[in-house]
């Protein structure tokens, strides 16, 4: 007959007092206090494995651990022994779940999800997601379990870029962060992608034009750059009078290797894989940019070739030359000069093509070609650059020498409206 055994009261487990030695007291089904002779109540389960061998459980120190407690272990644990698993096996692998769920940290997931799409993105597109990344996303969430992380985790960080003034940024940032959390699961790290689920959360971003100036504006601006030459540092002078010159995307002339250009034959060709259309991951636009450059603008990169053509860039980094020099470097430049609100470096884009229809007469599509815009069909994109590339050469040297006399103060007469056909 098997032996009766008492369940345990929680006035006896809190009375019993520490002997000389150590000793059990049971409450049946496995379960028993150990007391220790310093007086440590610890509760402990017998119970045999699979193979008839005997093996025991912790499940903690008494009273942080209370009676009910300790009973609602032990069921927990007969249940899986009746289910054929062996308890302190399925601890050991919950315990090494844990363990890998704190390893796998949000920074840890995103530089593995950056990286297995480094083969897909453009060199800048892979190193402006990874620095904004770093810059706002890593120092508020990047410590923590991806499998941790709720919304409020993700909003708060979000709304520090947002109040800064950067709702595109913060917008572009939930966006990745929600491919991060979705990459997670792909590999099996469960998580509740809280950024997928964020639509009202943020300011909607307004659609605004980048400050321009009018083409009447540019005499004043020629001359405010002038005066402001000594002042500039050489290379973003150059960068400025560039940027005025061929209007090419900010990105691509600061990333710009003086391997592209050939400085006897006044050839300057940009990839397609370094153009915004190329850098698309679907159906990328793969016409190389020819600039065409004018008189001026090939004087003007042998004069920095004899400042930074030691340099991979044109335009390399003050503090690392290996890198291109700073997105800020050019705006910064023409907040000094006063025109901080007024004139962008993308909107050096806007006023040559303000410029060249209204002021020279230039046919749209012919700017369009200069300026790369995107084009619905990729063969007709490539023939209509190639088609109107005699024109852009003459219209590029035009609004040059057009800009020569401007900054001489001369009076611009009807030549310049010239409709060329």
């Amino acid at each position: 007959m098997p032996k009766i055994i008492e369940p345990l009261s929680p006035t006896k487990v809190l009375n019993t007092k520490p002997t000389g030695k150590t000793f059990k007291l049971s409450d049946g089904g496995g379960l028993y206090l150990e007391i220790t002779p310093k007086g440590a109540k610890l509760w402990r389960m017998k119970y045999r494995k699979a193979d008839g061998k005997e093996n025991r459980l912790s499940f903690g120190k008494y009273p942080d651990v209370s009676l009910k407690d300790a009973r609602d272990q032990r069921d927990a644990a007969r249940k899986l022994i009746a289910a054929g698993k062996d308890p302190a096996e399925q601890r050991e692998e919950t315990k090494q779940k844990t363990i890998e769920a704190m390893g796998n940290t949000f920074e840890k997931v995103a530089r593995e999800w950056h990286n297995t799409r480094l083969s897909s993105w453009s060199e800048s597109t892979a190193r402006e997601t990874i620095n904004r990344l770093e810059k706002d996303i890593f120092p508020e969430i990047g410590h923590l379990p991806i499998a941790k992380i709720t919304h409020k985790h993700v909003i708060d960080a979000l709304r520090k870029v947002e109040n800064r003034g950067a709702a595109e940024v913060a917008h572009r940032l939930k966006a990745t962060c929600a491919r991060v959390f979705s990459y997670a699961n792909q590999i099996g790290i469960d998580n509740k992608n809280p950024a997928a689920d964020l639509k009202e959360v943020l300011k909607p971003v307004k659609s605004t034009h980048f400050p321009a100036i009018s083409p009447d504006e540019l005499p004043v601006f020629l001359a405010t750059l002038k005066e402001n030459h000594a002042r500039l540092y050489f290379p973003t002078r150059i960068a400025i009078h560039l940027m005025m010159l061929i209007f090419v995307r900010s990105s691509e002339l600061r990333t710009t290797p003086w391997s592209e250009i050939n400085l006897e034959t006044g050839e300057w060709i940009i990839p397609w894989q370094r153009m915004k259309m190329g850098k698309r991951v679907t159906n990328p636009d793969q016409t190389n940019h020819h600039v065409c450059l004018s008189r001026q603008g090939i004087e003007l990169l042998r004069e920095l070739h004899k400042f930074t053509g030691g340099s991979k860039y044109l335009f390399p980094n003050q503090r690392n030359h290996e890198k291109p020099m700073s997105g800020d470097a050019i705006r910064m430049a023409l907040n000094r000069m006063g025109y901080e609100g007024k004139m962008t470096t993308h909107g050096f884009r806007a006023l040559a093509m303000t410029t060249l229809k209204e002021k020279l007469g230039y046919r749209h599509e012919i700017v369009d070609r200069q300026l790369a815009h995107a084009h619905e069909d990729k063969v007709a994109s490539a023939y209509d650059r190639a088609k109107f590339i005699e024109e852009r050469k003459k219209m590029m040297q035009h609004w040059a020498d057009y800009l020569d006399q401007l900054g001489n103060g001369k009076v611009i007469t009807g030549q310049f409206r010239k409709s060329v056909a």
